[in-house]
């Protein structure tokens, strides 16, 4: 079974460099450091940009929520670049 993160983020054509570098820093400690993390996706569309995450069960998918990488170093991070909430889906696979 895979779950999937699905985090949703209004950031500005200017900003997406910055977003992207985000990225790039912490997918490998994601990666290599958070329970049941199997893969991480930057998807960049003209309305949005999107990062999907895929973990192995849906409570490793809440957990990450609360973890101090994503609270405390990706959250600090993208909030300046937030042109509004971030719109955060967890959803379980067959």
């Amino acid at each position: 079974m895979t779950a999937y993160l699905e985090i949703t983020l209004q950031i500005a054509q200017r900003d997406r460099g910055a977003a992207a570098e985000v990225y790039r820093k912490y997918r490998d400690p994601f990666l290599e450091n958070i329970a049941g993390a199997k893969f991480k996706k930057l998807l960049v569309r003209e309305e949005d940009v999107q990062v999907l995450h895929g973990f192995d069960t849906v409570e490793n998918a809440n957990a990450y929520l609360k973890s101090k990488l994503f609270s405390d170093d990706v959250v600090s991070l993208l909030k300046p670049l937030l042109q509004g909430p971030p719109d955060i889906r967890i959803y379980g696979g067959a």
